[in-house]
């Protein structure tokens, strides 16, 4: 099979949601030692940034995205083991998760694969996180940005205390930060002094890559 057609094979497995071949051809890809990284950019990332295409014209839906999303997070993690770390270039390092009091994963989690999936270095720490918990190990992995999700009204405000705490440590330049989360606004956002918001994974990707550029 050529490398072509591997990466053809790997975004319909993608467009089709379907995880098994995706993981099939990524297994199929380090058996021809194709290199990992061409491997993710030329099929999985492609694959994605399809569906992305997709649901904004309307025709993919959140279900679709979430199952597609899983598709490549299943494909990458298959492909990290053949990657040696000092040969990875992340375009920006994520600390991820969902506020304090609040266990709602999935947006979230599709988040950080998509941004994962564009070339950033994740640090997902899940839900239910401390604000401490964000601060340390945003300095303790030198984090671009911290992106903190809140599904409910009553944990929207772990965002602003984040920024508080930040400004209090005098270390608030130090960090990008993303908001997000069904009750999230723009507005909010605003308020707040959040240096971004995204409603969505796909808009997180360009929230995220324009705020590396400030």
């Amino acid at each position: 099979m050529t490398q072509e057609k591997l990466f053809e094979e790997i975004k319909n497995a993608v467009l089709n949601m379907d995880v098994k071949e995706g993981a099939r051809f990524a297994k199929l890809s380090i058996e021809l030692n194709v290199n990992p990284n061409l491997t993710i950019e030329k099929g999985f990332v492609c694959g994605i940034q399809i569906v992305g295409e997709l649901w904004e014209k309307g025709e993919f839906f959140i279900p679709e995205i979430i199952q597609a999303a899983e598709v490549v997070h299943s494909g990458i993690q298959i492909l990290k083991s053949s990657i040696v770390k000092e040969t990875l270039n992340p375009i920006g390092k994520v600390v991820i998760g969902t506020a304090e009091g609040d266990i709602h994963d999935i947006g979230k989690s599709l988040v950080a694969t998509m941004l994962e999936s564009a070339g950033f270095e994740i640090f997902d720490l899940g839900a239910d996180v401390r604000i401490r918990k964000f601060i340390r190990k945003a300095k303790e992995t030198s984090a671009d940005i911290i992106c903190i999700s809140a599904l409910l009204t009553t944990t929207m405000l772990s965002q602003k205390e984040l920024i508080n705490e930040l400004i209090k440590n005098k270390i608030r330049d130090s960090f990008k930060i993303m908001v997000g989360g069904a009750p999230v606004t723009q507005d909010w956002a605003q308020e707040i002094g959040a240096d971004g918001y995204a409603p969505n994974a796909m808009e997180a990707i360009k929230i995220a890559k324009k705020l590396l550029l400030k």
